[in-house]
């Protein structure tokens, strides 16, 4: 079996279903790491980073289209973003309370939107398909380096927005509490108690506290995988399911095509949502005096 550094401009069908009933060059999965295409200077340029573009340019394109010629009764593509942002809008209102939700909607909406945008570019046929691999014909060939890949795939990415939000977590933290409420917040103790039993429950809090430091230096870890892993997961699984047959591959993964259009906006709307939860947490006191 010899090495073709060729496109094959193939889905996961019937041709890498014949390949793997044939035995040759058997199936691995998705790779854990994305592929470099090229690099410019000393950056390296991966086929997850092709995707994340060609998403937000795409996503910059519609919207800008949508506001070119704003009309009082909206139609199109104007409709289509005001129903998306309105809505959106209310459900984090009603969740975070008006004012919260009106501070940090810019990112909640740019994560919901852009998350379930990469989702589904990861869906369209063709991405994970088509690319470099092995084989001893065009049509049987095993494609190991990807042109294009799911940019939520890539745990460099994940974990890329985890550690944005984390950084946005602290600055709206500490501007709803300041430096000394923000370290109460965590650290003080939420009763008040006089005597042995307040330096006793002081002891306790700020105990509790040192596990929630750990707890919060998790969060980006913990936020990061869960995304990662669920997109990760579902892609093996897309290309598992067509190649398991040789002929009804491509039939047999209908279904969980079907399923990852799900996942695509469940696991964008849980990210969103625990972000958001972080937040309000943190912010309760200030935001949450009269409404929560």
């Amino acid at each position: 079996m010899r090495h073709l550094a060729k496109i094959s401009w193939i889905a996961a069908g019937a041709g890498l279903c014949a390949q793997a009933a044939e035995g040759g060059g058997g199936h691995e999965g998705l790779s854990a790491a994305p592929s470099i295409l090229f690099h410019i200077g000393p950056f390296q340029v991966t086929n997850s980073m092709v995707v994340t573009w060609a998403v937000g340019l795409l996503l910059i394109l519609w919207a800008r289209k949508a506001t070119r010629r704003m009309k009082e009764v909206p139609e199109g593509a104007q409709n289509f973003w005001e129903w998306v942002v309105e809505g959106f809008h209310n459900f984090l209102s009603g969740i975070m309370g008006p004012e919260l939700a009106r501070k940090t909607f810019w990112f909640f909406a740019t994560l919901m939107i852009f998350i379930t945008s990469a989702n589904y570019f990861g869906l369209i046929p063709g991405v994970g398909s088509i690319g470099w691999g092995v084989g001893e014909k065009w049509y049987l060939l095993h494609v190991t380096r990807p042109l294009l890949r799911g940019a939520n795939a890539d745990l460099n990415m994940t974990f890329g927005m985890a550690l944005v939000f984390f950084v946005l977590w602290f600055v709206w933290g500490i501007q709803a509490n300041g430096v000394g409420g923000f370290i109460r917040h965590i650290l003080g103790p939420k009763t008040a108690a006089g005597g042995a039993l307040g330096v006793v429950m002081i002891f306790l809090f700020f105990a509790a506290g040192l596990i929630e430091i750990v707890s919060i230096m998790f969060r980006p870890v913990a936020l990061s995988f869960r995304l990662y892993g669920n997109i990760f997961a579902g892609e093996n699984i897309l290309e598992t399911m067509a190649l398991i047959n040789p002929w009804l591959g491509w039939l047999i993964a209908v279904p969980f095509y079907f399923q990852e259009l799900l996942v695509g906006i469940v696991q964008a709307l849980v990210f969103t949502l625990l972000t958001a939860a972080f937040v309000l947490e943190i912010c309760l006191h200030d935001e949450g005096g009269g409404e929560h």
